[in-house]
């Protein structure tokens, strides 16, 4: 983690020569290729979490357990239902495990910090800065501005976090949260050594959404329905805001109506979009 950190440190440098830099970003992931991971199956679906209140953490993990599942977990240090925060001591236990069961663990950044402008040089119009909110941590809700080196370094922690409690490293992959992000964070990202993840249109789960709206039953027929080969799925450790829990509810079901239709699941590491990329930063 020392050699990122001075990765990410020299990111700022690069701000400089921001045209190609930007360039870079909205080219095809280093090492991607059009053929899916190998399997034993002609369907691939990657699911990944991210974390959230982790009121349904343990229930997720016996899931997982139970159907032989492997996943990608996307982490922050974000609130928790009980034992402080996601990447806490109390919850140290939980993700050992996660990792020792095979699960890929990957940042979610520390504070959970949302993107919310490119902040630009008035002179040159280049990108130099970004203006940010966290949603956890000592600044929750505060917008300030940080600079290429400072995001990647929020990213960062939370990679160096996971290594702390699990002792094995993360996958050189992160997520934004919101997924919001511009060519100029991503490109920041990149510099300091993380691919930014989204997912598929299809793989919105709707775990984020008021649960009288798009209630369990509905979000888990609209996935069976739409869910394709190659999907990156995505859906969380727990919603403050949603009053019906999604999951054991719809995750089971979703699992084996997917197995069922003779799709496998994989973790991201076996992403062909991302193996190259693995290859070259883990």
């Amino acid at each position: 983690m020392q050699r990122r950190h001075f990765i990410c440190t020299a990111a700022a440098a690069s701000m400089a020569g921001a045209a190609p830099w930007l360039a870079r970003a909205q080219q095809p992931v280093p090492g991607a290729t059009k053929s899916m991971a190998s399997s034993a199956c002609g369907k691939t679906v990657y699911l990944t979490f991210d974390t959230g209140h982790m009121g349904i953490a343990q229930l997720v993990a016996q899931v997982l357990q139970k159907h032989k599942v492997l996943v990608t977990f996307f982490a922050a240090n974000e609130p928790a239902k009980e034992g402080g925060s996601s990447l806490g001591d109390f919850w140290a236990p939980w993700w050992r495990a996660r990792a020792e069961e095979g699960h890929q663990l990957a940042s979610h950044t520390y504070d959970h910090m949302y993107w919310l402008a490119d902040i630009r040089d008035k002179a040159t119009g280049q990108v130099t800065h970004f203006k940010v909110r966290p949603s956890a941590g000592p600044r929750t809700g505060q917008s300030f501005v940080v600079s290429a080196a400072e995001y990647c370094e929020e990213i960062a922690r939370s990679a160096r976090r996971l290594k702390q409690i699990t002792g094995r490293k993360t996958l050189p992959l992160y997520r934004a949260p919101g997924g919001k992000t511009s060519p100029a964070l991503i490109a920041a990202a990149q510099q300091g050594g993380y691919q930014q993840v989204g997912w598929a249109p299809a793989g919105f789960l709707g775990d984020e959404l008021p649960s009288d709206k798009y209630p369990n039953e509905r979000l888990l027929a609209q996935a069976l329905k739409n869910i394709r080969g190659g999907d990156i799925l995505l859906a969380h450790l727990g919603i403050w805001s949603r009053q019906d829990p999604w999951a054991p509810a719809a995750l089971e079901p979703l699992i084996t109506g997917l197995l069922d239709r003779g799709f496998c699941f994989r973790t991201l590491a076996e992403h062909p979009a991302y193996q190259g990329w693995i290859a070259q930063h883990r």
